[in-house]
């Protein structure tokens, strides 16, 4: 049997395993939300915190550039609310709220579990149209540094990232995250898919950050 960490237990194992995520607290009120929006910094990110809601945008649990106390929590109870119409038996964690992160190169990296081979890495373009785009380059765990290189190299991503639109990304925070991603999956052989959608990769030299994960674990 499965289930699925909530939000911030994903990116919490993410972030304990090198995987360069944005930062995120719980709030479970209204005036937790103002505090840890404080905290965050304003404008912040707000979302449901369920491991029962995983398509948290289709449930309009998904708010981006709160900007004061006052919408903030506002906003909270809007979350909650929405929450429990889109599906009433959910357990509700709470409130995610988290910085705002500045845009990126839109990348997807994880893994998912082949019945025959085991867990397999995976890298590519990222963002909403994933899914039409099939733009993603897949090995077997473990890798090696060469191997994240060629799986980048067998995407059209890659042309993206050595500079097609005049911005050179940092490719070597992607290779290591795919690495960091590799000895994650070996180290806790209960994962069975992690997706972390979208990665934004900056330009050469400042790095990446994920804004959203997923987890499933046996």
């Amino acid at each position: 049997m499965s289930r699925f960490l909530n939000e911030l237990e994903a990116k919490e194992l993410l972030s304990a395993s090198g995987v360069p995520m944005a930062s995120s607290w719980l709030a479970k009120t209204k005036e937790e939300a103002v505090q840890m929006a404080q905290k965050a910094g304003f404008p912040v990110v707000m979302k449901i915190l369920s491991a029962d809601i995983q398509h948290k945008t289709e449930a309009g649990c998904v708010f981006i550039g709160v900007k004061s106390e006052q919408e903030a929590e506002t906003v909270f109870e809007m979350i909650i609310e929405k929450a429990r119409v889109y599906n009433p038996k959910a357990t509700i964690d709470g409130v995610l709220i988290q910085e705002m992160a500045s845009s990126g190169l839109e990348v997807i990296v994880g893994m998912k579990k082949d019945p025959q081979f085991g867990p397999v890495v995976l890298v590519g373009s990222g963002g909403i149209y994933v899914e039409v785009f099939q733009d993603v380059a897949m090995r077997l765990v473990p890798i090696t540094k060469q191997d994240a290189k060629e799986m980048l190299q067998e995407t059209k991503l890659y042309q993206m990232i050595r500079g097609a639109r005049g911005i050179v990304y940092d490719e070597a925070v992607l290779i290591d995250t795919l690495m960091k991603i590799s000895e994650l999956v070996q180290k806790h052989p209960n994962i069975e898919e992690l997706d972390i959608n979208p990665l934004f990769l900056y330009e050469m030299g400042k790095g990446a950050k994920g804004v959203d994960a997923l987890i499933r674990i046996r």
